[in-house]
């Protein structure tokens, strides 16, 4: 039986260690701009709902500087369209709540996606909270999604000329805005410049909104819900940021049709935010239409679960054909 000497060792040894003639790695390489990119490329997949509705979640639809990206949800029914726009915006006290849920609705999307399914290309919208930004920064940013909307309205089968708005609590004070801070067919400038030849909307939905900050009981509050989105100092609220921030401020004649619907013992936003706008609109010969609903309370809160339930699908069914009435979408 042969030995194994040191020497034969050191022979094995150099051997496993002769260079070899494998070539090196190759270099990594990935696009580069000729400048730095804020895009954000992640794909974008589309989520199947029934119906053949389509909807895409997250679009950044604005970036503004020091402010996390605005984002939108987008549900496009089937067929080429163009279908008319109904975008959402959430409540919550300018202070939270989120583009996915609406009082008590098990869910939203879903819902969203169902009324899509009826012929509208339907959004749902974030905004600057008041604790990022004060008063006007997010009627500035409904502005701009409207605008986003409109620019892409071929990807998403949009109909620029029919677009309705809806949203409860701080969303149905936004979309109030949204629908009436509009003169001859423009957004009015002094509320936000960037959209002064922006169009107007067709069709305005609001539940259980504020309408008239001067007439709210909060806004003499410290810290109120009210206070922290005027941004008011040593709190109190100057009559121009309380004006410029009621939709009642701003109704005139040439206003779009509007929908108001509010419970009667809401404890959170009283019910007289929305008798005081239906007023306003009578007046200004705007037509309006208001359901008020005995016994029930913000969010369309119930005294029973079945009361929750019977209001808020009232409500929904009200909301939907007002859109098909005033959008022209006939219900199948």
């Amino acid at each position: 039986m042969a030995r194994f000497t040191p020497l034969a060792a050191f022979a094995c040894a150099a051997l496993v260690a002769a260079p070899t003639s494998a070539k090196p790695p190759a270099e990594r390489s990935v696009p580069v701009n000729p400048e730095p990119s804020m895009a954000d490329k992640f794909p974008q997949v589309a989520v199947a709902f029934p119906g053949g509705v389509k909807a895409w979640r997250d679009v950044t639809y604005q970036v503004n500087p020091g402010y996390r990206p605005q984002i939108v949800d987008i549900y496009v029914p089937a067929g080429k369209g163009p279908h008319p726009l109904v975008l959402y915006i959430h409540g919550g006290g300018w202070m939270g709540g989120h583009t996915r849920q609406s009082g008590a609705f098990d869910n939203f999307p879903k819902m969203l996606a169902a009324f899509a399914a009826e012929g509208f290309t339907v959004a749902s919208v974030e905004y600057r909270l008041s604790g990022e930004a004060t008063f006007p920064a997010q009627a500035k940013d409904i502005f701009a999604a409207l605008r986003f909307l409109r620019q892409n309205a071929a990807q998403y089968h949009i109909d620029p000329s029919r677009v309705g708005v809806f949203g409860g609590s701080a969303g149905g004070h936004l979309a109030a805005l949204t629908g009436l801070a509009c003169t001859d067919g423009k957004i009015d400038a002094t509320l936000d410049p960037a959209s002064a030849n922006d169009g107007c909307v067709q069709a305005t939905a609001a539940w259980y909104g504020i309408h008239d900050f001067a007439t709210m009981p909060r806004i003499t509050q410290k810290d109120s819900a009210e206070q922290r989105l005027l941004g008011c100092k040593d709190s109190t609220c100057t009559p121009e940021a309380i004006r410029a921030a009621s939709p009642i401020s701003y109704v005139d004649v040439k206003d779009a049709p509007v929908l108001l619907l509010h419970g009667v013992d809401d404890k959170v936003v009283p019910v007289g935010q929305s008798q005081q706008l239906e007023a306003a609109l009578k007046a200004a010969g705007v037509p309006v239409s208001a359901t008020y609903y005995p016994g029930i309370d913000h969010s369309f809160m119930g005294a029973t679960p079945d009361d929750t339930r019977r209001t808020s699908l009232k409500a929904m069914n009200i909301t939907f054909d007002f859109f098909h009435d005033k959008l022209g979408v006939p219900r199948k």
